[in-house]
């Protein structure tokens, strides 16, 4: 069984977007073990199997969810996973 381990900011309100992934990623894949839980501020950490496939913190965008069933596949497979694509940011101001 692959496990998918997402660690969120629940400062920033992001435990919405985990559950969105979780219901994604069980629509395609129902046997998978997937935990969230709240870490660091600004978090969005997405591990599959031990292996970080996203950081928020590095990259500053959520994952793309196809991205992330597409590496959760691989895993399955038993083949090795890779980083998952960002999702673009959208309506974001730099001042």
């Amino acid at each position: 069984m692959v496990k998918v381990e997402v660690e969120y900011c629940g400062i920033c309100n992001f435990r919405g977007q985990c559950d969105l992934l979780r219901e994604f990623l069980l629509a395609s894949s129902p046997d998978l073990d997937i935990s969230c839980r709240q870490g660091r501020r600004g978090s969005f950490e997405v591990a599959i199997d031990g292996q970080l496939v996203h950081s928020k913190l590095s990259c500053l965008a959520f994952p793309q969810h196809a991205s992330v069933l597409a590496q959760v596949q691989k895993a399955e497979r038993g083949e090795p996973v890779e980083k998952a694509m960002e999702q673009p940011i959208k309506d974001c101001i730099v001042m």
